[in-house]
């Protein structure tokens, strides 16, 4: 028995010696993702749209100094969240079909920690608040009047429920035909979602919205499903969505991305993929738009839509930049 085993090692450790040398590593797809000509290092922070600049420089504030990448992705998207002039984010979001605001944001860690708030009025950061949800509670995900409460107790304060001037002059324009039919790239990129790495090769992101301008009251999209509008795997990558969040949802859109990353997929054949499955069951690809966002744990990223005109902002040690995506149709 013994030299049976001795025989086996020997012949498993020859069969390595001989194997050709392959560039996966644990599964995952070591890309050739490059920016300005180098391969990018960590750490780095990818967020959706051209609002994702200034969420990126806050985010980058943190890492910079050698913090840590949870931090970051609150900490940025929160810039989104009280930004004015972003009707897609945040308390000065488009209302819904009611003449109310109401936001959903999650948050994810590479060890699999997620916490989530959904359908919540009258808090001015709801990734704060996704982010106490998966610290203090055994839950992932709170909604509605539960999560304002969740709020209350932890000390958060109300804000008085009244539309913003830009969105109470878009709602009551709305109201004369009261038709519901989202744009492309203005109603439809309803989201902040970021991604990153920090100095440590720690993984996290986070994604916050106001959703769909018009919305039935209630509904909730992709943004805080974790696996929809964002998933992170510490072993593998990071993927976050915007756009229409049903077609997302359908796919399981971030999850999809990671595991074909898990796969051996680079992240920019992730997302290509991931856009695929999405066209394939669309029923109205002609207002659909889906952009979605990946990083591996190696920092190559990628990103890819169905319509163009979805862009993303990128920040790392040499450069941030805004770049416009490749999508399925041009």
């Amino acid at each position: 028995m013994k030299s049976r085993r001795s025989f086996i090692q020997k012949s498993l450790l020859s069969s390595l010696m001989l194997a050709p040398f392959s560039s996966k590593v644990s599964g995952i797809g070591i890309s050739k993702n490059t920016f300005n000509g180098q391969r990018v290092s960590q750490p780095q922070v990818i967020s959706t749209w051209n609002h994702g600049m200034a969420a990126n420089d806050k985010a980058w504030e943190i890492l910079s100094a050698d913090g840590n990448i949870l931090d970051a992705v609150e900490e940025g998207v929160k810039v989104t969240e009280v930004d004015k002039n972003v009707f897609s984010v945040g308390l000065n979001g488009i209302p819904d079909r009611e003449g109310i605001v109401t936001l959903d944001a999650s948050i994810m860690k590479g060890d699999g920690s997620c916490g989530a708030v959904a359908f919540l009025r009258q808090i001015k950061h709801p990734i704060t608040l996704a982010r106490m949800v998966m610290e203090k509670t055994p839950h992932v995900l709170l909604v509605g009047e539960g999560a304002r409460q969740f709020a209350i107790q932890e000390g958060m304060q109300l804000e008085e429920e009244v539309l913003s001037p830009n969105a109470s002059k878009a709602y009551e324009n709305w109201k004369i035909n009261a038709k519901y039919k989202p744009i492309i790239n203005v109603e439809n990129h309803d989201t902040i979602g970021m991604i990153g790495i920090d100095a440590t090769g720690e993984m996290a992101g986070s994604c916050t919205t106001s959703g769909l301008g018009y919305k039935m009251h209630g509904r909730v999209g992709d943004s805080p499903i974790i696996g929809a509008g964002l998933f992170v795997d510490g072993e593998v990558g990071a993927a976050t969505a915007t756009g229409l969040g049903e077609e997302v949802i359908r796919i399981c859109g971030a999850f999809l991305i990671v595991e074909l990353m898990r796969q051996g997929r680079t992240p920019q054949e992730a997302c290509e993929e991931a856009v695929k499955r999405a066209i394939a069951k669309s029923k109205d690809l002609k207002n659909t738009q889906i952009g979605f966002l990946a990083i591996n744990k190696e920092g190559d990223f990628g990103a890819f839509s169905i319509q163009p005109g979805f862009n993303y902002a990128h920040h790392h040690k040499a450069k941030q930049s805004l770049v416009d995506s490749n999508s399925w149709f041009k």
